[in-house]
């Protein structure tokens, strides 16, 4: 099986879908669309919690009971300004509305009922810079650990063109607490200009999973085990959007022993 997983648009804008079903795991779930003002996508009630990223564009949200007007702020992923979000709890059936071109990611994994629908404003996400030199990028903590939720991790990443990130490679497949945990992970890539492409690959110690895949704009890879570094080709831009689940809503990793040199130099 393949783990890129490249745009298949359809008539209602939806053009990415990851189920546990297609993904051949247990608990991350994505879905990707491309809503033009004026149309609407309605999400059925599910045993799913749900995190909605508003990647660029504006909407009204109904989760529930409750009513979200005009979420959002920024207008394309590559603006230096974190997202807007909803965290719905499981159970709840949710209508989106696009109040301007709205490019929409759904984020799921198993819910039990433990936190409240909300609306997660860009002045609650941390942001921060990580690495040095061609290994800096930027990155924005949608949902991270210390945040509620029942199984959902969502952080989002910005690296300019020439760096890398992800890097030196690390893993978290391991279900080890608390040395490792065990995480499956989707990367939803952007890129600008959007002609570009950036290079992910995903190699286990023992090389049994070893892919390499040039990744275009709107691909989405998927990370079932093993490293899983990201390289941004001269002259464009990279973002990715990440979503994380497993048994434990832990992100504790593993770095490859043989490239963990350079985080003591």
């Amino acid at each position: 099986m393949s783990l890129l997983r490249r745009p298949e648009p359809n008539a209602e804008g939806h053009y990415q879908h990851i189920s546990p079903e297609n993904a051949h795991w247990r608990y991350v779930g994505f879905d990707a669309y491309d809503l033009k003002a004026g149309q609407s996508v309605a999400l059925p009630a599910s045993d799913d919690e749900l995190c909605l990223v508003l990647l660029a564009g504006l909407a009204d949200i109904q989760a529930g009971q409750q009513q979200f007007k005009a979420v959002g702020e920024r207008m394309q992923v590559f603006e230096d300004k974190a997202p807007h979000a909803i965290y719905v709890k499981n159970g709840e059936a949710v209508q989106v509305n696009a109040n301007t071109d709205l490019e929409l990611a759904v984020c799921r994994a198993p819910g039990y009922g433990n936190h409240e629908t909300r609306w997660i404003k860009p002045e609650h996400m941390s942001r921060e810079q990580r690495g040095q030199g061609t290994n800096t990028r930027y990155v924005c903590n949608i949902l991270p650990q210390d945040e509620p939720a029942d199984s959902l991790l969502v952080v989002e990443v910005k690296t300019p063109a020439g760096h890398w990130s992800s890097y030196p490679p690390h893993k978290h497949d391991a279900d080890n607490l608390p040395h490792e945990s065990y995480l499956e992970e989707t990367y939803y890539h952007r890129l600008n200009p959007s002609q570009g492409f950036c290079f992910q690959r995903v190699f286990t110690d023992n090389l049994e999973l070893d892919e390499t895949m040039a990744v275009e704009d709107r691909c989405v890879v998927l990370v079932p085990r093993g490293y899983h570094p990201v390289a941004a080709a001269h002259g464009y831009d990279s973002y990715y959007l990440n979503v994380m689940a497993g048994p434990t809503r832990r992100w504790i990793f593993k770095n490859h022993p043989a490239h963990e040199w350079m985080l003591r130099s």
